[in-house]
C-alpha cells in the first residue's frame, strides 16, 4: 500500500458493513407474570460467520450489546452451555453473577463420565455461576451433578403429566432447585404446573422470543493471530497495545468488552492501555481467540479499516501538540472510532449505545465539538485535500501548516508500515 493510495482513496461506503448476529431472548416470568430472567438463543442461520460462534460468544454478544438498563443486565441470562465451552476457559470474559448456564446433559450416560466433568461444574459455581439442568439430571446416574443444581428445567413438549408430577415431587423432596416449567403453551398447562407446585415458566403462552441484532466487527486475521502471539509469549503492555492500535476491529471490540455491562468493571476504561492491564494477560488471549474464530467467516474492506487508522494516528500526534498524553489516547480513539457507523451501516448515535466513550469523545464523534472534535474536522479536511476546511480547523486547533502536514504524512506512513509488517 503507497501513501498515494490512501490519499486518492474513495471515502468508505456503507457496504463496509459486516452483516449482525441475530440473538433471540424469551422471558422466564413468575406467578404475577414478572420477569425474573430471559433465556438466549442463536437465531442467524449461520451464526458462525456472523460472529457468533459458539454458546459463550453468544454470551459475549449479548452482554457486551446491553446497556445499563437493558434487561439482559438487570435479569439473570440463561444460556445452554456445552462441556467443552464451559473447559475453555472463555467463560472468564463473563461477570458470573449475571450469568446461568444451562448445562449439557449427555447423550450416553455413564457414572465415569459423570464424575469426570464434575470438578468443572463444581469450578464454575465455585466462582459464582447458577447452573441449571434439564429433567434428566433427577436420574440415578446424574447424583454426583444433583447438589450443584441452582434450577431444573422441564420441558412439556416430552414429558407427560404423570411424569411431571412423579419429576417435580421428586426434586422438591431431594434439592433446593428452583424448577422452571419450558414450553408453557396453555392455560391449561399453567394451572396444571401450578397445582404441582411450579412457580417459574417458560413459554408461548407468556411470551414468544424477541429478537435483538448484535453488530459485530470483524478485525483482520493476521492482526489477532499477532496479538494471541504477544500475548502468550507475555509481552509488554505496549506492544500489545501497539497491536490494537493499528486494527480498527481489534480496537472497537476491546473498548466494548471492557466497558461492557456484563464485565461488571466498576469504573470506565478509556485506553487501551488500561484496558491490557485490568483485563490482564489470559483474559486478552481467550478473548482473541474468540475473535479469531468469528474472524474466519468475513472481514471488512481493508480501506475502511485503513483509513481508521490513519485518522486515529493522526489525529494521535496532533492531540500530543496541543494536550497531553491522556487526551492523546482519547484522540486516538476518536478518530479510530469516526468510521464506525459506516462499518456497521447504523447511525453514529447507534453504535455509540455499543460502547462507552468519555463524554468529550461522543460530543467529538456526534457533534464534532471541542478540541477534539476540531481535530476530527481537520483530520477529515487533510482526507479531502479541502483548503478552506483545513484552514478553519488548523486555526481552531492552533496548528501550523507544517506540523499537520508533518503529521499526515507521519500516521500514513505509520499506517502503512503497519500494513507490511
Amino acid at each position: 500500500m503507497s501513501l498515494s493510495t490512501l490519499t486518492s482513496a474513495p471515502p468508505p461506503t456503507a457496504q463496509a458493513a459486516l452483516p449482525g448476529a441475530m440473538i433471540a431472548r424469551q422471558a422466564i416470568v413468575d406467578q404475577q407474570g414478572e420477569v425474573v430472567g430471559y433465556e438466549l438463543f442463536c437465531r442467524s442461520r449461520a451464526p458462525a460467520s456472523l460472529g457468533v460462534a459458539n454458546d459463550v460468544s453468544l454470551i459475549f454478544a449479548a452482554m457486551s450489546h446491553a446497556s445499563g438498563d437493558d434487561p439482559a443486565v438487570t435479569k439473570p441470562i440463561f444460556v445452554k452451555c456445552s462441556h467443552e465451552s464451559m473447559a475453555s476457559g472463555q467463560l472468564e470474559l463473563v461477570s458470573s453473577d449475571k450469568v446461568v448456564l444451562e448445562v449439557e446433559m449427555l447423550g450416553h450416560v455413564a457414572s465415569s463420565e459423570v464424575l469426570a466433568r464434575l470438578p468443572i461444574l463444581q469450578a464454575l459455581r465455585n466462582r459464582g455461576f447458577q447452573l441449571a439442568f434439564g429433567h434428566k439430571v433427577l436420574e440415578s446416574a446424574y447424583a454426583a451433578w444433583l447438589p450443584l443444581a441452582d434450577y431444573i428445567k422441564l420441558d412439556l413438549g416430552v414429558l407427560r403429566p404423570e411424569q411431571l408430577a412423579v419429576l417435580v415431587g421428586y426434586a422438591q423432596r431431594h434439592t433446593k432447585a428452583q424448577i422452571i416449567a419450558e414450553k408453557v403453551e396453555s392455560a391449561q398447562h399453567y394451572h396444571l404446573l401450578q397445582d404441582m407446585g411450579i412457580r417459574l415458566f417458560q413459554g408461548y403462552w407468556f411470551a414468544r422470543p424477541a429478537l435483538v441484532e448484535a453488530r459485530l466487527l470483524a478485525p483482520a486475521q493476521a492482526s489477532i493471530i499477532q496479538l494471541i502471539n504477544l500475548l502468550r509469549q507475555q509481552a509488554h503492555p505496549e506492544a500489545i497495545e501497539a497491536v490494537l492500535k493499528k486494527d480498527a476491529g481489534l480496537a472497537f471490540n476491546l473498548m466494548r468488552l471492557i466497558n461492557s455491562a456484563g464485565l461488571g468493571m466498576a469504573r470506565e476504561i478509556t485506553s487501551f492501555r488500561q484496558a491490557v492491564l485490568i483485563l490482564g494477560l489470559k483474559k486478552m488471549f481467550r478473548w482473541a481467540a474468540l475473535l479469531l474464530t468469528a474472524s474466519k467467516f468475513g472481514n471488512l474492506p481493508s480501506s475502511v479499516g485503513q483509513t481508521a487508522v490513519v485518522r486515529g494516528r493522526l489525529m494521535e500526534l496532533l492531540a500530543l501538540e496541543l494536550l497531553g498524553e491522556d487526551e492523546a489516547d482519547q484522540a486516538f480513539v476518536v478518530g479510530v472510532f469516526s468510521l464506525l457507523d459506516v462499518m456497521l451501516n447504523i447511525p453514529m448515535q447507534a453504535t455509540l449505545n455499543l460502547v462507552n466513550v468519555p463524554d468529550a469523545v461522543g460530543a467529538a464523534l456526534l457533534r464534532n465539538e471541542g478540541v477534539l472534535g476540531e481535530l476530527l474536522e481537520l483530520t477529515r479536511a487533510c482526507e479531502d485535500c479541502s483548503p478552506l476546511l483545513h484552514d478553519r480547523s488548523a486555526t481552531l486547533s492552533r496548528l501550523s501548516d507544517p506540523q499537520i502536514n508533518l503529521a499526515h504524512l507521519q500516521a500514513l506512513a505509520w499506517t502503512d508500515n503497519l500494513s507490511t509488517t
